[in-house]
């Protein structure tokens, strides 16, 4: 096979709105900040953002924990992490599953070897206290593992009283709030959380690589059994836990701890361009508040619930639980979806998506998350829609999304006045 380096080009994507359930468009300030040049994974700057990235973080998942840090990887990267290095084979699990995404903490807590059990909720619905606590005596689990928002039903599963039941039946409380975090309430201490993980793709306006976690004492203490200092870098002073010794080496918690920690135990080479992204992520997230950031994706989801309404498109799910950040739509029956999101991305630029599993092809999920929660976004994406669905024969309220849009933008101000 002959080859070309004339047919590589330098690397130049078309421009695109991406409105679907992430990831989203970077914030230009993000952008900036990965272009930085890097330094030694152990000069002092270096070593110093590291410890300001850890602080950063404390504040966005409103937490005194001390092990706040960053795992390189993807956010599935970071729900491993906190799974393996907490689950040893034969530990029970249980997973309340209501989409896509506690499938696959079923799915990673299973090669764990763990031995997961389920309670399961139709998409589009969440579990109330009751049912998790009935399923949790029922079980008597080492962990509750839980998704805080799950995008391919766009529903907010409530956490505020989980923790206090996990407390009083000795369970460990894992979420991943990927999805979440940023646009809707997360408080790690007073939700008595054990350990999080989430991504900066979202509401976060960054781009995937980097999975943030925090961990409480208590979840410490449990891994810490595991510890393990790697032959080369262990010296007289380094002591095994008595625990199974964790089965990834990457995602070992304990020894990534060693590395974000006082002795800068080598674990891996910091990945210098994510560190400075997801820094950036959280200090535009603090700077702006976070009230004030869950605010404005509830403001901008709002404005595009109502105008999706106006385009005669049936909201998806229970909404007294949806995500501030996305919104899933039924497909009308007369339209061809796919030809619809086509459209939209081929001939106005804009990507929305569809579901997984039961409700591929059913529904669209619209987000207005991270820098693309903005009028601007939300009105051109309402007015390309309104095109293409006019064009594909359904029938609608011409202007009618816009005006919804409108008249939720006018009621926040007049409720900023009062």
């Amino acid at each position: 096979m002959s080859f070309d380096i004339n047919n590589h080009k330098q690397v130049n994507p078309p421009p695109r709105l991406l409105m679907g359930p992430g990831p989203i468009n970077a914030d230009p300030r993000v952008l900036r900040a990965m272009s930085a040049q890097l330094v030694g994974q152990y000069d002092p700057s270096m070593t110093d953002y590291m410890t300001e990235t850890m602080a950063l973080y404390r504040q966005v998942f409103k937490t005194e924990n001390r092990w706040t840090l960053l795992i390189d990887g993807t956010s599935r990267a970071a729900i491993e992490a906190c799974l393996v290095s907490a689950l040893a084979p034969g530990d029970k699990v249980l997973v309340p599953v209501f989409g896509r995404f506690g499938h696959l903490l079923t799915e990673i807590a299973g090669r764990c070897g763990a031995e997961v059990h389920t309670i399961e909720k139709e998409w589009g619905d969440v579990f109330s206290p009751d049912e998790i606590e009935d399923a949790i005596k029922r079980v008597q689990p080492k962990m509750l593992a839980v998704v805080q928002g799950d995008t391919s039903t766009t529903m907010l599963q409530p956490l505020e009283n989980l923790g206090e039941i996990c407390q009083r039946y000795g369970v460990l409380f894992y979420t991943d709030v990927t999805a979440s975090i940023g646009g809707n309430p997360l408080e790690a201490d007073t939700w008595q959380l054990d350990a999080i993980s989430g991504g900066l793709q979202k509401c976060l306006a960054g781009p995937s690589g980097s999975g943030p976690i925090t961990l409480s004492d208590r979840f410490v203490t449990e891994v810490r059994k595991r510890h393990h200092v790697e032959a080369g870098i262990r010296a007289d002073h380094h002591v095994d836990g008595a625990g199974e010794r964790i089965r990834s080496n990457y995602f070992d918690l304990p020894m990534i701890m060693d590395y974000w920690g006082e002795e800068r135990l080598n674990h891996h080479t910091e990945a210098t361009s994510m560190l400075y992204c997801a820094r950036e992520c959280a200090r535009i997230l603090l700077q702006e508040g976070l009230d004030n950031a869950i605010a404005r994706h509830q403001l901008h989801g709002n404005a595009m619930a109502r105008g999706a309404e106006q385009l005669n498109l049936k909201l998806f799910g229970n909404q007294s639980h949806k995500m501030n950040n996305v919104v899933g739509v039924y497909i009308p029956e007369n339209v061809d979806g796919e030809a619809v999101r086509s459209a939209m991305l081929n001939d106005f630029g804009i990507e929305i998506g569809t579901s997984f599993g039961p409700l591929h092809g059913k529904i669209w999920r619209i987000g207005t998350m991270g820098y693309n929660a903005r009028k601007d976004a939300v009105l051109v994406t309402l007015s390309a829609l309104e095109n293409v669905l006019r064009r594909a024969g359904h029938k609608l309220p011409a202007g009618g999304a816009i005006d919804a849009a409108m008249d939720v933008y006018a009621n926040a101000r007049l409720q900023e006045g009062q």
